[in-house]
């Protein structure tokens, strides 16, 4: 995974090969131009996460290409390079939002920190203004009810200590959102926030993923790659689905909180890091400690701060609050900006029982918000929309009043509902029954609000 993007703007091709080869080595990807033109070029098609710009270029100036970048709205941070700068040059890239101007010949240790520490800055800012615009601490965290009160009262305690946090809760309840809002409200929240979800990487890979290889240390690690520990340095890592880690990773796991370093893979330096662990999980792990599925010493090494996410349903007062949260991000989202959504229907909802939670929820304001032909959502659309309410029968699928297009994305739910349930859930069978590709069954299901089946056939 590459640490960022950077494009490097320089006339000197020896400055472009040294310093694409050390950020390269870095773990950086890097395109280069040698001069205003193709930086311009490069800059226009591109989404670059910093800039390292020369000020003296043989068809311009690297601070009116700075300039120029800046008018166009672009916001990526900037780092100026000069051989022969002069105070009122810097003065003018500063006053343009330059992070730093540096002198030539280059240092590179110099150069690796000053980047390294721009871009954590940049994510910092871009999740705390995301957190910002979800209200809060997040969508997940709405509500003014006793048990969401109390969950965010300890999440800012969680915030402001350093000792690793255990997030419980059932799946769609908001853990990961819980994470980044204790990260961004901690001291570490100008470095970066790494994730990994031990779930979804297989056995085999996940000590890579975590502490890195050297080059030749398996089949395929062609060079050097820092894990997530490394990359987390100076700030927070976060382990979801921590229970279904391997226990022959477990082990390790715990020695590298309990020693605070390090080993790659293949490799016999010893690193020392600094990082906060959040993990979190949906499993009951005392009862996988009592089974022999995880080990109970690392248990208590992550269960030093236990944060406990309620489900939906103990706090049903907070569905009201939540819907139209949701819906005041789904209907702009959709093109429908002046949907609203009826008392009957909200009374709908707080009937549901939601085994999804929170991200169920979400899910369904935003298929209402796509599927309800008028600008109100009322009690009918919710009823059908969870399943609540008696399906058209097949003879008799035309009903007055209904637009055409929902009655044809009623018959296509069903049709591959059934079409699911009649080969076990698995896709890529129900896909090869009813003559589709399984990437345009997928994109079906996701249109039509349904949760698909299983990937593995």
């Amino acid at each position: 995974m590459s640490r960022g993007y950077l494009l490097v703007v320089d006339d000197d091709v020896a400055v472009l090969r040294t310093l694409r080869k050390a950020l390269t080595l870095e773990g950086y990807d890097v395109d280069v131009a040698g001069g205003f033109g193709l930086a311009c070029q490069r800059l226009e098609g591109h989404s670059y996460d910093l800039a390292l710009i020369d000020v003296a270029l043989p068809d311009g100036n690297g601070v009116a290409l700075l300039e120029k970048a800046r008018a166009a709205g672009a916001e990526l941070p900037v780092v100026m390079m000069s051989g022969q700068a002069t105070i009122d040059v810097a003065v003018r890239a500063t006053r343009l939002g330059a992070v730093d101007f540096l002198e030539k010949p280059l240092s590179t240790d110099r150069l690796l920190l000053l980047i390294d520490n721009t871009l954590r800055l940049v994510r910092a800012e871009s999740e705390a203004r995301q957190l910002r615009s979800q209200s809060g601490l997040g969508g997940e965290l709405v509500g003014a009810g006793p048990a969401l009160v109390a969950l965010r009262t300890l999440v800012a305690r969680a915030a402001q200590a350093q000792a690793t946090v255990l997030i419980r809760g059932e799946r769609g309840t908001g853990k990961e959102l819980v994470a980044r809002a204790i990260h961004a409200g901690s001291r570490r929240s100008a470095g970066p926030l790494e994730k990994v979800n031990c779930a979804a990487v297989p056995g085999e890979l996940i000590e890579s993923e975590l502490f890195g290889h050297e080059a030749g240390a398996f089949t395929g690690a062609t060079k050097q790659r820092r894990g997530k520990f490394e990359r987390a340095g100076g700030g927070t890592l976060f382990l979801d689905e921590v229970g279904d880690m391997p226990l022959a990773m477990q082990a390790k796991l715990l020695r590298v909180l309990q020693e605070r370093e390090i080993e790659r893979v293949g490799g016999s330096e010893v690193i020392k890091v600094d990082v906060r662990v959040v993990a979190a999980t949906n499993r009951d792990l005392e009862r996988a400690c009592e089974a022999g599925g995880f080990r109970p010493d690392l248990f208590d090494r992550l269960n030093v701060l236990p944060l406990c996410i309620p489900p939906l349903r103990a706090h049903r007062e907070d569905i009201p609050l939540l819907a139209r949260h949701f819906l005041s991000l789904a209907a702009p989202a959709n093109d429908r900006p002046g949907m609203e959504i009826t008392a009957a229907a909200l009374d709908a909802l707080g009937a549901h029982g939601f085994p999804g939670n929170v991200r169920e929820l979400r899910n369904v304001i935003e298929r209402l918000v796509i599927l309800t032909p008028g600008e109100s959502i009322d009690r009918p659309q919710v009823e059908a929309c969870l399943g609540s309410a008696p399906a058209p029968a097949r003879g008799n699928i035309y009903r007055a009043g209904v637009p055409w297009r929902v009655l044809v994305e009623e018959c296509e739910r069903g049709i591959i509902e059934e079409a699911l349930r009649a080969h076990g859930g698995q896709m890529t069978a129900t896909a090869r029954a009813l003559g589709l590709e399984r990437s345009h069954l997928y994109k079906k299901c996701r249109a039509l609000g349904l949760r698909g089946g299983t990937e593995e056939d």
